[in-house]
């Protein structure tokens, strides 16, 4: 539950922080990221508290989920960074997360490079091609039951 606990991150989506927000609706909320990695680096979180992508299941409530983050970030990217050519987006899977509360990064490039930067682009890499077959999927499933709408 946002707001709960010590969590920046549930903090951030409750105002309980002077984090701004470039973006706000009932399910989730994006900010700037404090370290970024790219030209512009978003993390778009979800309001409720959930820890890691590895707590989310095969059903729709998380495909519609990881559907709207990912359509968050596309929109404030094409907004902010319209003349990049690039777009990056990922979920860290643990280990290699820094905070425990879901979070997609969304990068529009060039990078900001660093050797840490560039073992984190790696691990986007692997990641990102999972994120978006598994969105991918969700919404074939939506199209065949026609009551679900995302």
């Amino acid at each position: 539950m946002a707001g709960a606990g010590p969590c920046v991150f549930c903090q951030i989506a409750s105002s309980s922080t002077s984090t701004q927000l470039l973006h706000s609706d009932e399910k989730v909320v994006a900010f700037q990221d404090i370290n970024p990695s790219a030209f512009k680096h978003y993390l778009v979180i979800p309001v409720e508290h959930i820890s890691t992508v590895k707590d989310l299941q095969r059903r729709m409530a998380d495909y519609q989920l990881v559907s709207h983050l990912l359509d968050v970030g596309q929109t404030l990217l094409h907004r902010d960074a319209p003349d990049s050519k690039q777009y990056r987006f990922g979920f860290h899977q643990p280990p290699f997360n820094s905070v425990n509360h879901l979070h997609l990064h969304c990068l529009a490039l060039p990078f900001i490079p660093s050797s840490q930067d560039r073992e984190q682009m790696e691990m986007y890499k692997i990641h990102v091609s999972r994120t978006l077959r598994w969105i991918h999927q969700g919404r074939e499933v939506a199209k065949e039951d026609k009551s679900i709408s995302i």
